[in-house]
């Protein structure tokens, strides 16, 4: 676990982490004066829940997929990844172990906008506050699911083609996800289009992992019985993409 080490010592030593856990942790106590929740003490949970996972979505996107980018293309160019090879470390295992310490960093992230909005946004009332808590354990899981095939894509795309290409194609497909799919959806709704259909089709609807409008309006957790099938939906596209990614992934810079 050598480069697992390297990466995660190199992550840590760089400080750019601190920034994310100050924005997740502190910011969404901020925001809300600076909306509507100043106005009406009622809105003030609701919209600190809403800071707290944006800024946990915005942190992953912005410094975690950039992270892993740097980090791949840092693994191809800088003979680290050639000197692992011949050390016996696969690229295979290069590539787990650098994900690996990177999703240390990054998976918490879910989990620290959950236990914000669990801890200082909870209902009042007891049986909205064990749905609330549900809620947000379970968006806390979708969350490092949607995050931890796109870190590799991001290591395994940067390999091969920079780390500018890796962190747009990781980040551009989140937001897409996120937002992106919602609109091909509303435009079917006006217009039917059979390629736009199966480009919506074919979409990562990630808009599924994002929690804000089901916290917003206290539309309760998922149905645990409809939950698994969200689940695997997400596990499917971590099998695909990871196996994208491991065709991808260089330990050596393309001359």
């Amino acid at each position: 676990m050598r480069l697992f080490k390297l990466t995660l010592s190199t992550t840590f030593h760089r400080k750019s982490w601190a920034i994310c856990g100050i924005l997740v942790i502190a910011f969404p106590f901020i925001l809300p004066y600076l909306s509507s929740g100043s106005e009406n003490p009622v809105l003030f949970k609701p919209a600190l829940a809403q800071a707290s996972w944006g800024l946990a979505w915005l942190s992953a996107i912005f410094w975690g997929f950039f992270v892993a980018a740097r980090t791949g293309e840092q693994n191809a160019r800088s003979g680290i990844g050639e000197y692992m090879l011949a050390s016996g470390i696969s690229a295979t295992r290069q590539m787990l172990q650098m994900w690996l310490a990177i999703i240390a960093y990054v998976a918490p992230l879910g989990l620290v906008a959950a236990l914000m909005s669990i801890l200082f946004a909870s209902p009042s009332l007891a049986d909205e506050r064990s749905m609330w808590i549900a809620t947000n354990l379970q968006y806390a899981l979708l969350f490092a699911l949607v995050v931890s095939p796109l870190i590799a894509l991001a290591l395994a795309v940067s390999s091969r083609f920079g780390s500018i290409t890796g962190f747009i194609a990781s980040a551009g497909t989140c937001v897409y996800g996120l937002y992106g799919a919602n609109y091909l959806k509303n435009y079917l709704s006006v217009e039917s289009n059979a390629l736009v259909r199966w480009i919506w089709q074919a979409s990562p609807h990630y808009h599924f992992a994002d929690p804000t409008e089901r916290l917003r309006y206290k539309m309760g957790a998922i149905e645990w019985s409809q939950f698994p099938l969200l689940v695997s939906y997400f596990v499917g596209i971590f099998l695909l993409y990871t196996a994208v990614s491991r065709l991808l992934f260089r330990t050596r810079a393309i001359a």
